[in-house]
């Protein structure tokens, strides 16, 4: 599964630095020198980084081989991503990237089958979109008590719904 970790911005100086607007949790893993990042569109990468820094609050990137403004405006619009698989897991057992918990199957503490995990919102609360074979959208508030098991390596998330929360839709 491809993960966005950023998007490239406008050139900043002359010496092919770039802003990036960063989408990743770890921007300091994601961009240390040396990290390859794969681009949308493929033609305009694969990117290797050769030194990043926060300038007024914006992450600076500069590329191998990217030496000069016009290069660096070349990039605007890119997508920078990298692959689910090279992610490492979180240490806590407790946390989860997104891309661990969509496309696991949700069913009820009590065994019936819900649907699947359609993606993670992240506002005042972090929310799961579940999606049942019928086309309904349930929003599952993510917390242990409503959550109470997740099993990434089984492919199963057990919800503990209060009554009513997957009764909309039905």
């Amino acid at each position: 599964m491809r993960l966005v970790v950023g998007r490239i911005g406008r050139a900043h100086g002359v010496r092919g630095d770039v802003a990036v607007d960063v989408r990743t949790d770890d921007p300091a893993a994601r961009f240390a020198p040396g990290s390859r990042l794969a681009t949308d569109p493929a033609d305009a990468g694969p990117l290797t980084v050769s030194s990043a820094r926060t300038h007024s609050g914006r992450l600076l990137v500069r590329f191998t081989g990217v030496a000069d403004r016009t290069a660096a405006e070349g990039l605007r619009g890119v997508t920078l991503w990298v692959d689910s698989a090279d992610v490492p897991p979180v240490d806590d057992p407790d946390e989860f990237h997104d891309h661990e918990l969509i496309g696991l199957r949700v069913r009820t503490t009590g065994g019936e089958e819900v649907g699947e995990v359609a993606d993670v919102l992240h506002n005042a609360q972090d929310v799961l979109v579940v999606a049942d074979p019928h086309g309904a959208e349930f929003l599952v508030p993510f917390i242990r008590d409503l959550v109470p098991e997740v099993d990434p390596a089984a492919g199963v998330l057990v919800v503990d719904p209060p009554p009513g929360l997957l009764d909309l839709g039905r």
